[in-house]
């Protein structure tokens, strides 16, 4: 009896074109765990304003990025479907499922059934626990497995924010720069809204989250909040890095108004500008395929910004894609829950 493996990520457009970027959204936004406002606002919000204003603006960005094989967020995840295939072998299965659009998670499940596994580990590929992402992929996982009568056990990965195999694949990646070259650096993670932050730590921890030092250190408590996870996997780096206290900070971009978590990437790198910097070498740890918000938010919007101000050179440290390193990190997380 074989193992089936359930790689999820969180989706992109089938094609850059507006009507598949609408479509995209419109899934992606109206979920609750995104947008967790009252119902009825969140659908007028959504599908009169944000998405009719969004959708063109973003289709153009994503065809900015879009490659002659596709979305490279797509590429990458399937790229990491066959080379932990490779890896485990033939007594396991591994699929690939998008929280949204495709693959889809219930597309994945259906071959996972037809191969007929004996049991299931999905590993959602967000190192950082978040209920936007993390949580909600684990819903709709088992939204789908009641679907399945008599499926066989199902187990998840929450979070592989401190794997030693994955810290170690972000340390391979930065290896290809000399550290020295730069004057300060980034961490940027994709920015969350605060209350999010407060609610999942009464739904996941003791409810004394303030958004301040609590997340300074991993505990029982915190173990799935996000920003947590966060300013874990920072410390972790910095400190395999060798980067000296004063030279780095963590931040959060992709923010939508002034009450999403802070320091903002975006206003980072323009007060590093002012203040004379001229190299700065930005991770993104928060994504384990260059998507989007790595490409073109880091790699173009943040060099404009920086340019503007006087800086010279924003490098982005590219994602784990394709790393060897990080499919061992992957095959880990599957041995150790197999064992159990």
């Amino acid at each position: 009896m074989k193992t089936g493996i359930l790689l999820i990520n969180l989706g992109t457009p089938d094609s850059p074109k507006t009507a598949d970027v609408r479509k995209y959204l419109t899934q992606f936004l109206n979920d609750p765990r995104v947008i967790d406002i009252n119902p009825i606002a969140r659908f007028l919000l959504v599908n009169g304003i944000i998405v009719p204003f969004r959708a063109p603006k973003s289709a153009k960005l994503y065809q900015a990025i879009w490659t002659n094989e596709g979305s490279p967020l797509l590429i990458n995840s399937i790229k990491q479907k066959e080379l932990l295939q490779t890896s485990l072998g033939s007594n396991f299965v591994v699929e690939l499922g998008m929280r949204y659009q495709n693959p889809s998670i219930e597309s994945a499940v259906k071959k996972l059934k037809a191969a007929n596994v004996s049991k299931i580990i999905a590993i959602p590929l967000y190192p950082q626990y978040a209920t936007s992402s993390t949580t909600s992929s684990i819903e709709e996982t088992n939204r789908v497995f009641k679907k399945w009568k008599n499926h066989p056990p199902l187990s998840f990965v929450n979070n592989f924010f401190d794997n030693e195999g994955f810290i170690n694949a972000c340390v391979e990646k930065a290896s290809k720069y000399s550290l020295a070259d730069y004057d300060y650096f980034i961490f940027s993670y994709h920015g969350l809204p605060e209350r999010q932050i407060i609610k999942a730590s009464k739904e996941f921890g003791n409810g004394s989250c303030q958004i301040g030092s609590c997340c300074n250190k991993i505990t029982p408590a915190n173990r799935l909040c996000y920003r947590a996870n966060c300013f874990a996997t920072t410390r972790q780096l910095v400190s395999r890095l060798n980067i000296p206290e004063g030279k780095y900070e963590t931040t959060f971009q992709s923010r939508l108004d002034d009450k999403w978590l802070k320091p903002y990437s975006d206003k980072v790198i323009e007060e590093l500008a002012k203040q004379g910097k001229k190299k700065v070498l930005v991770f993104s740890p928060a994504f384990v395929a260059d998507c989007l918000e790595t490409i073109h938010e880091i790699g173009t919007e943040y060099q404009e910004i920086f340019t503007e101000h006087g800086g010279q050179k924003i490098q982005l440290v590219e994602s784990l894609n394709d790393s060897p390193v990080f499919i061992d990190a992957l095959a880990g997380m599957v041995e150790k829950l197999f064992s159990r």
